[in-house]
């Protein structure tokens, strides 16, 4: 029989090996630019639930961040703040806002920007972006961070995003053929270094996002992501993590939350969900990318871990595509 890595060479791999860029894209990440506040105090300003998360930076002056469920949070000029679905809430100048004080964004928007007060007492600027994901996929990243993410002004590992966001805004303020793209494009970025960041806090929540910088277990799942296609065993990826059985299992179970061999099997089987919609290689071809060496055998792994074969998967999406 063909050696698996040789077959997967001729093949269109699924994944590209990093695990960040795997997640972001098999969320396929849209993002928008919704809102720009300028404010002169007092203000306040509601915004809805966001779809999935809001990305924002206070560039001017400072605010009181109030969401369900957390503390209030004060916001000062430079700081970045990443809430991951959250409720509506409220951006405001004072702590507690009054009743009815807040002026709901989607009813004073203007091309995306909001203005509250006289232009000439402004003393607070803040953006936002939000970001859309499938939704079908959209636990994979829900799931591994706070409601609320901070990177403060003045934090070192923050000083890429103060650079970007300055082109950002410049580009929110443009009026440049290809806007909508830059826009894009500069947001995934932010989006990026706000999940470095996070995962570089020494807070930082179980999941693959705060595995990925440990030494040993972040090495192992680097290289699961690497090599889809690899009929990894227990023994391989604990000696990548230059440590026994035993206690590899116990420290990835502990930060991932999951077995390894369990990850690995509920990875592959969430980018193999993600062809079976979009893609054109046949199954057995799929099987092969994901690492079974017979269709039969990725059939039987999907079915356990979907709760369907995978061509009446496919099928149902096709026809869900369809009737969108």
């Amino acid at each position: 029989m063909e050696p698996l890595h040789l077959r997967e060479s001729q093949l269109h791999r699924v994944g590209s090996g990093d695990p960040i860029v795997d997640v972001l894209r098999l969320l396929r990440t849209q993002a928008v630019v919704p809102a720009r506040v300028h404010a002169a105090s007092p203000w306040a300003v509601r915004f809805d639930p966001c779809t999935h998360m809001k990305l924002g930076v206070v560039l001017e002056g400072e605010c009181w961040m109030a969401l369900n469920g957390c503390e209030p949070v004060l916001l000062r000029e430079g700081d970045f703040f990443l809430l991951n679905n959250p409720p509506s809430y409220t951006l405001a100048s004072t702590f507690d806002p009054a009743p009815g004080q807040a002026i709901a964004f989607h009813e004073s928007e203007n091309d995306g920007e909001v203005r509250i007060g006289a232009k000439a007492d402004e003393n607070t600027y803040i953006c936002c972006i939000d970001f859309v994901f499938e939704q079908a996929n959209a636990s994979v990243l829900f799931d591994v961070l706070p409601p609320v993410v901070l990177v403060r002004a003045g934090d070192p590992r923050g000083a890429l995003l103060t650079n970007l966001s300055a082109l950002t805004v410049a580009e929110m303020e443009s009026a440049g053929v290809g806007r909508p793209l830059v826009l894009e494009h500069l947001a995934q970025l932010i989006l990026v270094h706000m999940l470095r960041v996070h995962a570089d806090q020494t807070d930082r929540p179980v999941g693959w996002l705060g595995a990925l910088v440990e030494d040993g277990i972040g090495a192992a799942l680097r290289a699961m992501h690497a090599e889809v296609s690899r009929r990894w065993t227990l023994d391989d990826l604990a000696a990548i993590s230059h440590m026994s059985r035993s206690a590899f299992a116990a420290a990835f179970k502990a930060k991932v939350g999951t077995a390894p061999l369990t990850y690995l099997i509920e990875w592959r089987m969430s980018l193999a969900r993600d062809a079976l919609r979009t893609d054109t290689r046949s199954i057995s071809e799929l099987a092969a990318a994901t690492g079974y060496e017979s269709e039969s055998a990725f059939s039987t792994a999907f079915r356990r871990v979907v709760g369907a074969s995978p061509r009446h998967f496919r099928d149902a999406a096709r026809q869900q595509a369809g009737a969108g």
